[in-house]
Order: C-alpha cells, then sequence, then structure tokens
C-alpha cells in the first residue's frame, strides 16, 4: 500500500503541475483526488493496519485491500473525466469494501492516538464515499 500510495501522491504532483498549462479544467480535481485519496488514505489504511489490526494482517490480505483501493480510484477518476456518475458508483464499491475490511479488523484497537487518528480517516473516507457518489451524479 506505501508504494501504491506513494506513486499516486507523485502523479497527482505530477497532474498538478501540468494543470494550469495545459488548461485542464479538471485536472486540479483529479491531482487533488490521486494525492488525498490515492496516495495519502492508501498510505494512512497501510499504516494504520499495519499497527493497529487484531492479528498481522497477512501480506496476500495487504496486497488484495492495495489493488482494490488502486481500482477503484483508478474507476472513480475514469468515470469523473468521463462524466459518468455510474463508474463513479461502480468505483467506489471496492473503495468501500476496503473501508469496511478495515474497520471490521480494527475494531479491538486499542485506544490510542494512532487508532483514534486511524478511526477518524475511515469515518471521514466512509462519510466521504456516499457525499461524492451523490455529487458525481448531481454534476451530471
Amino acid at each position: 500500500m506505501f508504494g501504491a500510495g506513494g506513486a499516486a501522491i507523485i502523479a497527482g504532483g505530477l497532474t498538478a503541475a501540468v494543470t494550469g498549462p495545459a488548461g485542464w479544467e479538471r485536472g486540479s480535481w483529479v491531482a487533488a483526488f490521486l494525492v488525498l485519496v490515492a496516495g495519502v488514505a492508501q498510505i494512512g489504511l497501510g499504516v494504520g493496519s499495519a499497527l493497529l489490526t487484531a492479528q498481522q494482517t497477512s501480506a496476500r490480505l495487504a496486497g488484495a485491500w492495495c489493488v482494490l483501493w488502486s481500482i477503484g480510484c483508478a474507476v472513480v477518476i475514469a468515470g469523473t473525466l468521463a462524466s459518468s456518475p455510474a463508474a463513479v458508483t461502480v468505483g467506489s464499491v471496492p473503495l468501500f469494501v476496503v473501508l469496511a475490511m478495515s474497520i471490521a479488523s480494527s475494531g479491538s484497537a486499542q485506544r490510542s492516538h494512532v487508532a483514534l487518528a486511524y478511526r477518524a480517516l475511515l469515518t471521514v473516507l466512509l462519510v466521504s464515499l456516499p457525499v461524492g457518489i451523490a455529487l458525481a451524479w448531481l454534476r451530471q
């Protein structure tokens, strides 16, 4: 999750750099989504999972979460660029699955600053999903 998240942050920075000169109208949104959701959130999910899960998250499960998160982010971006709220909705499903699995796996985590920050991240992302879906449908 760390490598994919870092790559997304770099891609978001590069996207931001070319948005203005290229006159790309949705470029700033794509850059922000890449940095915040595909990058920072994915790294936060990986850190929280590594530090707080009751049982050690297997490499397979972490890899599956990374793939699901990355695919979901790519579909949401493609759906937004194509003005397809249905694609944004479909792309949000794997994001929801990863968040639900993250919440389930962190259920018995100790109360600590890290646990509270992780749960806050999960909550913000979980609330953001239906908001993003609603915005995609309203923009149509």
